[in-house]
């Protein structure tokens, strides 16, 4: 039988819903836009989160939340017996943004944390069971990503850019930018971000301006497709 999820979480899933979301251009959030009959972004962007509570693991999402996303807040009471959700409001004292966001989670977050965004999607090869083999290599890189491969310089100004390798051990981040201005030498995105527990308070650093990323030396689990619904037309 699967333990509570409302009891001391294994690890800790930090879901940012604040934006307004306006270059999606829909007069609803966009996680919530239908991607087949009952199935929304939002619910394919915690497929990796729902694996990890069918694994066993008590899993809680710290769900950062602004006044008008209360639709998101409804929507999410269908996950209310699959992981322990919680809610933050965004405090606007702290960096604007998903930096700001993940500042605004960390301190309800415990065990290895875990950056899911509810516009991403991951899917096809690779994408069963990553995030449960990207917490796995947490324990010795103290990192992890899941990312797809990318050559689109275009695409990869807009994304949380990495340069991936191969180490001894499989697929290693070896530089990381966030939307970099010179992508050239880049070749591939994240989609997710694992971290351990004691290294979680650089969680912000992935996404800050003007600080060194702690990506480097990450293990990168490499997927099929890391989809961004940005717009409605996906």
């Amino acid at each position: 039988m699967r333990r509570s999820p409302a009891t001391t979480p294994d690890v800790s899933i930090i879901l940012p819903c604040a934006g307004f979301g306006t270059r999606f251009g829909a007069p609803y959030s966009k996680e919530l836009h239908c991607l087949a009959p009952g199935v929304t972004v939002l619910d394919r962007s915690l497929e990796a989160a729902v694996e990890l509570a069918e694994s066993g693991l008590r899993v809680r999402v710290v769900v950062v939340i602004a006044a008008h996303k209360l639709d998101t807040v409804a929507y999410l009471t269908r996950y209310a017996g699959t992981f322990h959700v919680v809610f933050v409001y965004q405090d606007e004292s702290f960096e604007p943004g998903l930096e700001g966001a993940i500042r605004s989670a960390l301190p309800l977050a415990r065990g290895p944390v875990v950056l899911v965004l509810p516009d991403i999607v991951i899917s096809g090869a690779g994408s069963a069971g990553c995030l449960v083999e990207a917490l796995r290599r947490t324990r010795v890189a103290g990192w992890s990503v899941v990312a797809a491969e990318e050559r689109d310089p275009d695409v990869l100004r807009h994304m949380g850019a990495l340069a991936v390798v191969a180490g001894d051990a499989g697929m290693v981040v070896e530089a990381a930018a966030d939307h970099p201005a010179d992508p050239a030498d880049f070749n591939a995105f994240w989609g997710m971000v694992a971290v351990a527990e004691e290294e979680a308070h650089r969680l912000p650093d992935v996404v800050g301006k003007g600080t060194d990323s702690p990506l480097p030396g990450a293990a990168a689990l490499m997927v099929e497709r890391v989809v961004n619904y940005n717009t409605a037309a996906g």
